[in-house]
């Protein structure tokens, strides 16, 4: 219970974390953006930490003009912590795939979670890693799943760089640009719902089609 307290703490106060460390630990704090961002993506059991956020947090933290940080320097760096995470969860899903089609389960991924995420990528191809890289808890199982299921290697680091791109960029400027301002600072909190509720808003989306299109079958 201790342990998720922190964890929500942490994740609602990034931009004070984040500070904090600027101040205390000044350019080392790369090392851990870099740190967090592979975990996240890169370990299959820590799908709970604050991709999106951290991201904004940092593009924020970057604009100040109390520390050293680039925004310049940031954003390729993680770029390259996503890539990294991919490639390892990947690889460890590659490995693990054949045991789970031939058990029931093995942690918490079901045989069938394979067969249909497969089918879901045949339908909508690479795209889907574009869309899983915006999307909190699914960007850390995506790869793993793309790797035990069939999706080819070289299809999916196509994807994989663009995607990582896209998602690297896009959310760090808007912090830059936008998370100084009195109004957002004061209310971090209600931005990171915010940033939550629109990443997960195509998987809700996604669901809600799923389940109407049963019901009408």
């Amino acid at each position: 219970m201790e342990l998720l307290k922190s964890l929500l703490d942490f994740l609602l106060h990034l931009d004070r974390y984040l500070d904090t460390w600027a101040n205390d630990y000044g350019v080392l704090l790369y090392a851990i953006l870099f740190l967090i961002v592979f975990t996240e993506t890169g370990l299959i059991v820590m799908p709970l930490l604050p991709g999106d956020s951290l991201l904004f947090a940092a593009g924020a933290l970057a604009a100040r003009e109390t520390n050293d940080l680039s925004v310049w320097v940031i954003m390729p760096l993680l770029i390259v912590a996503a890539l990294m995470g991919d490639n390892v969860n990947y690889f460890v899903g590659k490995n693990l795939g054949n045991q789970i089609k031939m058990r029931e389960r093995i942690l918490f991924f079901k045989r069938e979670y394979i067969f249909e995420t497969e089918k879901f990528y045949e339908k909508h191809g690479g795209k889907t890693v574009i869309m899983a890289r915006f999307i909190p808890i699914v960007r850390t199982i995506a790869p793993f799943v793309a790797g035990a299921g069939s999706m080819n290697y070289g299809t999916y680091i196509r994807y994989c760089i663009l995607g990582a791109i896209l998602w690297v960029v896009s959310i760090t400027l808007l912090g830059y640009f936008f998370g100084n301002f009195d109004i957002v600072k004061k209310n971090f909190e209600l931005v990171v719902f915010g940033i939550i509720g629109l990443s997960v808003m195509p998987m809700l989306v996604q669901f809600v089609k799923v389940r109407l299109r049963r019901a009408t079958a």
